[in-house]
Parts: structure tokens; C-alpha cells; sequence
């Protein structure tokens, strides 16, 4: 059967996925915007990449069950990719929780039933999930982990004011992706395959620079210049990580989240104190 490669999400860190592991493969990209899909399928398809387009919506469970129904149909599910999301500096905390935070939770649920066995996925979480952890109480993160999908949003502790901005609900929705992901790893091994996250750091996508012209602008700058790094990453980093979590080298690495984040969590620890991630 044919390998396929499923992509959730077709922004920079999408397309930098698929032409870093999608050669050679079957590819299912997915996202809501069905302009941005057509202008990058026939970008990648000019290119030499076999890849079909589907529409989901990943708030929407029956959306993203079908995408994953759709995905077994063209071959063997050997790797899947969620990258889609919503930045503060573009959506409301209500929209963030949808779609961070439950759209995960769906693709969770509907691509552990059709995975293949020796197969992995990917989670793009953040390291503000990182930075959040050290927030929150025991009980909220168990919450986050374990409760059954369909009841997350309905979470009491959502509606805290303290979760109210953007920049909350996004933390917090990017550490429900983490914990999910941890969560999930023994039901996927049940199917002998892996689940990682990824949390990258300020990346130099169109998301990216627009995180920067907001009123954060001044503060992310500041994480930055504290890095090692001490600079933006790119979407080819990103990317990297998720060869790396999904290939044959990383077997014995499942239900854990890989920081690419040029040392900006670690800057703040070292700052702050260590075991401090805020």
C-alpha cells in the first residue's frame, strides 16, 4: 500500500513538513481555508510531491473523523502532522479553546483508529504550554489530560477570568496539547504506534511575525535576546524535529514534547531560578 502523510494545518510550518518528509509518500493536507490549500498543492505538486487537499474544520469531531476516514482510504497511515492553529494576535480566547484546544483533542481521538501499526504522529504544541506549567495546579492539568473530549470545553475552570485573554487561553490550550499528547501515547502504543508533541519557540512564519507587531512584541523580544540563540527559529526547524520524532531513529521516544525553541525557556529558568517556567 502506499505511505501516506497526513498535514493538519497548511501555514509555513505545514508546507515545511511536507517537503521535508513527504517525498516519496501519499499526502493528505488539510486546513479551512480552501484558497490557501489550492495555492499550495499545486506549489508543492509543481514541485514533484503527490498531494490531494481536503477541507476540515478541527472543531468540528465529524470534520476531522472523516479527514482521518479519508486518509485510510488512500493507503497506509504511517505519519500524521497537526500544525493548525490560532495565534493570540489572531483570534479570541473563546475561538483559541476551539480550536488549540479542542481541535487537538479531536485529532487525537479520530487518528488513533486509523494509524498504522510502526506508524507516529505529531502534535505542533508551543513552548508557551511550557511556560504555563508552572501555573496551573495539579487537578487542572489531570482535567486537561484526561477529561473525555467532548466534555472539555465545558471545563469550569475556562472560564476564569484569569484564562479571559488570548494570551491565557492560548498557554493554556497549548499545555492541554502536551498533556493530551503524554496521555495518549499508551492507546496509540496499543496500536503499536507514537505520539510526540513539539513546542516551538518564535518561529519566522506570517504567524510569527504577527505575534511580534503586537503589543507582546516588546516582551518576546526580550525572551529572544535572552535565548542562546538569541533570534527567531524557521519553519525548517520545526520541521527537523518532526522527522526526527516520526523517523525510524526516535522508536523508543513516544508520549513526550520536544522544546525547539532556541533555548528560551531555559533562558528564563536561568533567570528566574531553576524548575521556574514563568
Amino acid at each position: 500500500m502506499k505511505k501516506v502523510l497526513v498535514v493538519i494545518g497548511a501555514g509555513g510550518m505545514g508546507e515545511a513538513v511536507v517537503r521535508r518528509i513527504g517525498s516519496g509518500r501519499r499526502v493528505l493536507l488539510a486546513d479551512i481555508d480552501e484558497a490557501l490549500l489550492e495555492r499550495l498543492q499545486e506549489r508543492l505538486s509543481g514541485d514533484g510531491f503527490d498531494v490531494s487537499t481536503r477541507r476540515v474544520d478541527v472543531s468540528d469531531q465529524a470534520s476531522m473523523t472523516a479527514t482521518a476516514e479519508a486518509a485510510a482510504e488512500l493507503g497506509e497511515v504511517l505519519t500524521a502532522v497537526h500544525t493548525a492553529g490560532l495565534s493570540p494576535a489572531q483570534a479570541t480566547s473563546e475561538a483559541i479553546l476551539r480550536v488549540d484546544l479542542l481541535g487537538v483533542a479531536h485529532f487525537l481521538d479520530a487518528f488513533s483508529t486509523v494509524v498504522a501499526p510502526g506508524g507516529s504522529a505529531v502534535v505542533i504544541a508551543s513552548m508557551a504550554g511550557t511556560m504555563t506549567a508552572a501555573r496551573l495546579p495539579a487537578e487542572v492539568e489531570a482535567a486537561l489530560a484526561s477529561t473525555p473530549t467532548e466534555h472539555l470545553l465545558a471545563l469550569p475552570f475556562l472560564a476564569d477570568p484569569v484564562f479571559a485573554s488570548p494570551g491565557a487561553a492560548y498557554g493554556l490550550a497549548k499545555r492541554a496539547n502536551q498533556v493530551r499528547v503524554q496521555a495518549a501515547a499508551r492507546v496509540w502504543g496499543e496500536r503499536g504506534a507514537r505520539i510526540n508533541s513539539v513546542s516551538p519557540g518564535l518561529i519566522s512564519t506570517p504567524m510569527g511575525q504577527q505575534e511580534l507587531a503586537t503589543e507582546a512584541g516588546a516582551q518576546i523580544r526580550a525572551l529572544l535576546a535572552g535565548s542562546a540563540a538569541g533570534a527567531p527559529g524557521t519553519a525548517s526547524d520545526v520541521a527537523a524535529a518532526v522527522e526526527f520524532l516520526t523517523g525510524p531513529g526516535a522508536g523508543y521516544v513516544t508520549g513526550t514534547d520536544l522544546l525547539v525553541d532556541g533555548g528560551v525557556v531555559a533562558g528564563v529558568r536561568a533567570h528566574h531560578g531553576a524548575g521556574r517556567g514563568d
